[in-house]
């Protein structure tokens, strides 16, 4: 089924046992407010990027117009294979012959891995590209940057990674499952 998302339907039941997988190191509210360079201990060597409503607008294949100096900034910061655009959309199966993967590539000059398992299930192929590229070793060296909590910070929390939200993006999604991430955040940040 196209679109369809198994890894993610999969993997949020963790959440069950361990709430805590979709709790962010960072949030911040839009891309151009977050940290360059990306603040962690130790160093950030990669970064992985979502892309709908994290630096550009759903179902859009550029960088959001407002976030473009500090795209520009990310870029000199973290060169080459240093970013990486891990979408659910470019450069999946969904992506019939990854033309939508080309095309973000060429307007953005970041590569989109081509991923077979959709995020948060996907981690295992985004090291072998910063292992492949010599970019990292270590998973705890991975900042992944994203607007949704139990695909993209939950990733990043099951390899270890640093997880940076980016809570309302280019515009607040009102969708029902982005409703229930806010309110799991809300819930259990307030245990705190």
């Amino acid at each position: 089924m196209s679109g369809f998302n198994l890894s993610a339907t999969l993997n949020v039941m963790k959440l069950a046992v361990s709430p805590q997988l979709c709790l962010p190191h960072l949030v911040v509210s839009t891309f151009n407010d977050l940290p360059v360079p990306i603040p962690a201990n130790p160093t950030i060597k990669a970064i992985v990027l979502d892309k709908d409503n994290c630096f550009a607008k759903a179902h859009d294949d550029k960088v959001w117009p407002e976030y473009q100096s500090k795209w520009d900034f990310l870029r000199t910061q973290y060169p080459g294979a240093q970013l990486l655009i891990v979408s659910n959309s470019a450069g999946t199966n969904d992506d019939i012959d990854h033309k939508q993967a080309q095309i973000l590539e060429e307007r953005t000059g970041v590569t989109v891995l081509r991923h077979t398992t959709k995020k948060p299930g996907c981690h295992v192929e985004i090291m072998s590209y910063f292992k492949k590229h010599g970019v990292c070793e270590r998973s705890d060296e991975v900042a992944v940057v994203g607007d949704r909590l139990f695909t993209d910070i939950l990733m990043a929390n099951m390899m270890g990674a640093r997880g940076y939200w980016v809570r309302d993006g280019v515009s607040q999604s009102q969708s029902l499952i982005c409703k229930i991430e806010r309110w799991w955040y809300t819930t259990f940040t307030d245990k705190k």
